[in-house]
């Protein structure tokens, strides 16, 4: 299980880097424009994903608290900071920044995990209580899907600007 969750990992921090640089090469404004998506702009849909993963692993972090080098992995966490609105250039850099962390911290986190961490039970407060958890390997599916709902959603906005994207095809490189 340990590798399949690695895999999504690294896979989630390739797409996430290869998206980050798409982005960069927007204009600020391209970037920042309001695109009637949920999360409005190419930006803010990109930020959405960093700020998802350091809730879901947040969420993981009590579930694991007797395993020190998982504890030890979501550390860098505590650097990222939420930016909102349409945001400068740098804080453009800052954000690619954050997602890098973020992306780091779940691939240390899977690989400091020990078989049995993948069962512990994840308090969630959704679906009024019922379930009052779900196994860690069950959430880490979910930040996965998450974020690649997400990156689907700028990469149709992309293809309607006529910008290549295929950030999603197969690269195997991160194995």
């Amino acid at each position: 299980m340990k590798k399949i969750f690695l895999a999504f990992a690294k896979y989630d921090q390739q797409a996430n880097k290869t998206i980050a640089g798409i982005l960069g090469k927007l204009s600020n404004d391209d970037r920042e424009k309001n695109r009637k998506s949920y999360y409005k702009s190419l930006s803010e849909l990109f930020r959405h994903n960093t700020g998802c993963s350091v809730y879901f692993l947040s969420m993981l972090k009590e579930a694991v608290s007797g395993n020190a080098n998982a504890q030890k992995a979501l550390v860098p966490l505590a650097k990222i900071k939420e930016l909102k609105g349409n945001l400068s250039e740098d804080q453009w850099k800052q954000a690619v920044s954050f997602s890098k962390i973020a992306d780091k911290a779940l691939v240390d986190f899977i690989n400091a995990l020990e078989d049995r961490d993948f069962e512990a039970p994840v308090k969630i407060d959704w679906y009024k209580g019922k379930p009052p958890s779900s196994p860690l390997w069950f959430m880490l599916e979910q930040q996965v899907v998450h974020n690649t709902h997400h990156r689907g959603q700028i990469s149709q906005i992309l293809d309607s600007l006529k910008i290549d994207n295929d950030y999603s095809g197969i690269d195997i490189k991160f194995l």
